[in-house]
């Protein structure tokens, strides 16, 4: 087994709450969340760093967390915004050394709750958490393709 938690995230061996997969990369929620909804994006074949990935897994993830940044925004969630986060290296606060985008919703005027999150770093219901932005990721799918059916359309 990987030593990397993230890398085992991926491959299914350690618990986490995805909310979207394909087959190269995934997106859970963060286990110690700055606000509800803060979400990882990752490859799954492991990169330490930015220069250890190459430029269109890197387009890959980044299009992953904007299509998640949307879909937090039309979820019951009901974010106004979202911060995309790459912290590269442990000089800009990389705690684990897998190349990770953070997802982070925002609304106006939440600037104290978002320096209390940094804080404070608490679970929100998980699994609740989870459904609402695969409802939001289904409601994308609905607007991409308008007249599809159920299982047209999907990335899952």
């Amino acid at each position: 087994m990987s030593e990397c938690v993230f890398c085992r995230i991926a491959a299914g061996e350690a618990p986490a709450v995805k909310v979207y997969e394909d087959d190269t990369l995934c997106a859970f929620l963060d286990i110690r969340p700055i606000v509800r909804g803060h979400t990882l994006v990752i490859p799954k074949r492991h990169a330490a760093a930015l220069e250890d990935l190459d430029a269109e897994l890197g387009a890959h993830v980044f299009r992953a967390g904007h299509r998640l940044a949307l879909a937090i925004q039309r979820s019951s969630l009901a974010a106004d915004g979202a911060n995309l986060v790459l912290n590269d290296g442990t000089a800009a606060f990389q705690t684990v050394p897998h190349v990770h985008l953070h997802v982070i919703p925002r609304r106006h005027r939440d600037t104290l709750r978002l320096t209390l999150g940094f804080l404070l770093r608490r679970p929100y219901d998980p699994i609740a958490t989870a459904t609402a932005i695969r409802g939001g990721i289904a409601a994308l799918d609905n607007e991409d393709n308008p007249g599809a059916g159920p299982d047209e359309g999907a990335d899952e």
